[in-house]
């Protein structure tokens, strides 16, 4: 028999509801320190994840959730690009 494969399972900075890692849009610092959304899930850096949807992503910004998970400030600038990155994925 076929043991069950376990599902990687994060929560959303946004709205706290824990689902798959696989829906769940990743934002990273990276070792050398930018914030960068992560569509692949796979750069190296400490991640943080949120819904792929913008009410997620400005409750987590309102309630600095980015700034407590990844351990650093993040300018306006940032929240922008991401924000418009988070846009273009089509989510």
């Amino acid at each position: 028999m076929k043991a069950k494969k376990k599902v990687p399972v994060r929560k959303c900075l946004g709205c706290g509801e824990q689902k798959a890692k696989k829906e769940l849009v990743r934002v990273v610092r990276t070792p050398e320190g930018a914030i960068v959304l992560d569509l692949t899930g796979k750069k190296s850096g400490r991640g943080a994840y949120i819904c792929p949807n913008k009410e997620c992503f400005r409750k987590a910004r309102r309630g600095k959730r980015f700034e407590k998970s990844l351990e650093v400030p993040i300018s306006a600038e940032v929240y922008e690009v991401i924000e418009r990155e988070l846009d273009e994925s089509g989510e």
